[in-house]
């Protein structure tokens, strides 16, 4: 089978389809348009962002194009425990960062991103590093998400890959331009409404067009013992531990999710961050329903491309109109996460590296406009050159993990322990960053002694992850008896075992090292910091705030 067995629309009904979506958020958009833009509404809404509008923006910017086919994929690989896995993880990870959120509003209530945290608390060097990852970061969601289009365009109608990819940039960027992170999420809220309500239409039609509810009860005779059982350990040691790993590493160290933080009001940062966590939740999994039941029907994705099983299903069950609803569907998924990451990329520019580094706390806001439009407009333009190859994103994406990965205990670290110091942050994310490309790339041979040490920093680094988890929501010393028994526990059972996955095994060494690192160097160190120096060096970059809420 190929490309020519999904139904497709005409050219003149897929550009009607875009000039309607992205017309619509143009026009959107306008309702807020100023002549004359204020920076701080810009980055951050003027740290203004109601509860609705907070809340919808997080939940549609965590859902983006490859939300919808990893989660199809984890269906159809690993049965009915994998959209759980898929959605289940990601969604405790919105709550996750809430309460170390908190403590980010307290310490710079005025900040536009973290790294201008992190420069007030060490300096340039480590400011760069966080800033670095994710420009590095944005840049490849960019690229996935124009990629997604691309394809989504060339599957569905006689357009070109090409044509897609630039469609899809040329649209993010005219209505995230002009108003930036305040478009973004105004756009946000209309996406997200818009695609609550196709995937609620869309996953019951697939499964009725299936037959219902009894051809899928027929269908657990094609599941494999693995497949059928809701706590596969297959699925929990390929699946659900990685990426619970991973995405902890984006919530702490991705602009996206931080810029919100810092735009939604203070006081509404708990109700957002827990409606966000339930809805992002309930759409993944119910996506991830799709790709069961195509395992379930016994369906064989097309030239074996994992990436075609929702398109595929949606194609061969359902009428050109849920078709059309799907196509939406997807194209906002994607849209919403690229502005998203526009607005990220152009904040950190105009904050970390012209406001800190180069206007030394000084800037004027003019330029500082003039510089974050001109980001958004490069990096586009670069998000659409690299899409337009279809690069193999596996590379850069396993760097920026890991450099999250290393990154997330020194930040936190940062933030609570008046000991660590700029050396220690730096050497800390370089160490965690070499180890786990020694782990995850083989360098070194993964047998005898060095497998049993790596897979020991691994259970150092599982203690790491749970016990910030239970130091987040149950306090200081709760986190480091709970974090240093799970150690203990986790270097039981890791012990000859963990070798043999080397993801999970490379992914918990960077947040193990990067933590052994941070603290020795800082013990070293008898310097203690004052953090209220940080609300003192972080302020807001226009003279008068406005009263007006966003």
């Amino acid at each position: 089978m190929n490309e020519e067995s999904f139904y497709q629309f005409s050219t003149l009904t897929v550009l009607a389809l875009l000039a309607a979506f992205y017309g619509g958020t143009y026009l959107l958009t306008l309702l807020i348009k100023k002549k004359k833009e204020n920076t701080d509404a810009f980055m951050v809404s003027n740290h203004q962002i109601g509860f609705g509008l907070g809340a919808a923006s997080m939940t549609a910017t965590w859902i983006w194009a490859a939300s919808f086919y990893g989660a199809a994929t984890s269906g159809y690989t690993y049965g009915i425990s994998g959209p759980l896995h898929y959605g289940l993880w990601g969604a405790l990870m919105i709550l996750f960062i809430y309460p170390f959120g908190r403590r980010f509003r307290k310490l710079a209530p005025n900040a536009h991103t973290l790294g201008e945290l992190i420069h007030a608390r060490h300096g340039s060097s480590s400011q760069l590093i966080l800033a670095s990852s994710n420009i590095l970061g944005s840049i490849i969601s960019l690229m996935v998400n124009f990629t997604a289009s691309g394809a989504l365009v060339s599957v569905l109608s006689p357009l070109s890959f090409q044509a897609g990819v630039v469609i899809a940039g040329v649209g993010v960027l005219s209505y995230t331009l002009w108003s930036g992170f305040r478009a973004s999420v105004l756009t946000d809220f209309a996406q997200l409404m818009a695609m609550m309500a196709v995937a609620i239409l869309i996953i019951p039609a697939v499964m009725f067009a299936l037959g219902g509810p009894q051809t899928l009860s027929d269908g657990m005779s094609l599941l494999t013992p693995e497949q059928a059982n809701l706590f596969s350990m297959d699925a929990i040691l390929n699946q659900g531990a990685p990426f619970f790993v991973a995405v902890l590493a984006y919530a702490i160290g991705n602009q996206t999710i931080s810029q919100r933080l810092f735009a939604v009001r203070e006081d509404h940062i708990k109700p957002t961050f827990i409606t966000a966590t339930i809805g992002y939740g309930a759409i993944v999994i119910g996506l991830g329903m799709i790709g069961l039941m195509a395992l379930m029907t016994g369906m064989e994705p097309i030239d074996g491309d994992m990436n075609n099983l929702i398109p595929q299903m949606v194609s061969m069950y359902l009428s050109p109109v849920f078709i059309g609803l799907f196509f939406i569907l997807v194209i906002g998924s994607l849209s919403s996460t690229a502005d998203s990451d526009l607005s990220a990329m152009s904040a950190i520019v105009m904050a970390d590296v012209y406001g800190k580094n180069i206007a030394k706390n000084k800037p004027d806001p003019t330029k500082m406009l003039f510089i974050g439009r001109l980001t958004m407009i490069i990096a586009t333009l670069i998000g659409v050159i690299l899409a337009s190859f279809s690069m193999d994103i596996l590379i850069m994406l396993v760097f920026v993990g890991a450099l999250w990965g290393a990154i997330v205990f020194p930040v936190i670290a940062s933030c609570f322990w008046d000991r660590v110091t700029n050396k220690a942050f730096t050497s800390a994310v370089i160490a965690g960053l070499v180890m786990f490309c020694v782990a995850r790339f083989e360098l070194v041979p993964m047998v005898g002694v060095t497998a049993g040490l790596f897979e020991l920093l691994a259970a150092v680094g599982g203690g790491v992850v749970l016990g910030l988890m239970a130091f987040g929501f149950c306090g200081r010393r709760v986190g480091v008896v709970f974090g240093a028994l799970c150690t203990i526990v986790l270097a039981y059972f890791c012990f000859g075992f963990l070798r043999d996955y080397t993801v999970l095994l490379a992914s918990l060494m960077a947040y193990g090292v990067s933590t052994l690192v941070c603290i020795g160097v800082s013990l070293l160190s008898s310097s203690k910091f004052d953090f209220a120096q940080i609300n003192q060096d972080v302020i807001n970059y226009d003279p008068v705030k406005p009263a007006v809420q966003a």
